[in-house]
């Protein structure tokens, strides 16, 4: 257990920057089809062959489906085509497709769907503070405050609710980290993640 919350941010956000790929399971369950950072598996979208993996390793499903960016909510417009984040409430719900910019595509490579567009979340501080630094803090050590989001479930099941049917999905796939509020789990013999 990480009592700090700041040090728990910072380790996360070091095996993220370091391309391990983690659930996170923080809070109370969230409502509706999307993980908006309490039930989700994260990731870094910077690595070219981060798609793949997760899509191989941890979810199990179908290689063309895309992964969602979570970015902080004033940084958004720096990275995809959307002026006044703030004014586009659907995209703090993950309901926004728009065009990554043309010139950060190569830094967001597992994020940017085929056609140069992902379907962004928008992270308000105000929101979800703990998952809003965690992006911060990722952002500090990669250049890039973003993270790929994708719910926290394999293929054919649904969105894990408890912390047992987190560590379930977590054993049963190739996720390197489980973060359960404050409690952080590592697989001892984590190990890169080639395809």
């Amino acid at each position: 257990r990480i009592e700090d919350d700041e040090k728990l941010i910072e380790r996360v956000a070091s095996l993220l920057a370091d391309g391990k790929v983690v659930g996170w399971h923080q809070g109370r369950f969230e409502w509706g089809p999307r993980a908006l950072g309490n039930r989700s598996i994260l990731a870094n979208p910077g690595r070219h062959d981060m798609k793949d993996i997760v899509n191989v390793k941890i979810k199990f499903r179908e290689p063309f489906r895309p992964f969602a960016p979570s970015v902080l909510e004033e940084k958004a417009h720096e990275y995809f085509d959307l002026e006044h984040p703030e004014k586009h409430y659907p995209a703090r719900f993950m309901l926004y497709v728009t065009n990554v910019h043309e010139d950060k595509r190569d830094k967001l490579p597992a994020i940017t769907h085929v056609d140069g567009t992902g379907r962004l979340q928008t992270v308000k501080k105000e929101l979800n503070p703990k998952y809003y630094r965690l992006i911060e803090v990722v952002g500090d050590a990669t250049g890039t405050p973003v993270v790929l989001n994708t719910s926290f479930n394999l293929k054919g099941e649904p969105i894990v609710n408890t912390p047992a049917e987190a560590y379930n999905s977590f054993s049963k796939s190739g996720m390197d980290a489980l973060v359960l509020g404050n409690y952080l789990v590592e697989k001892k013999n984590a190990q890169d993640h080639d395809l």
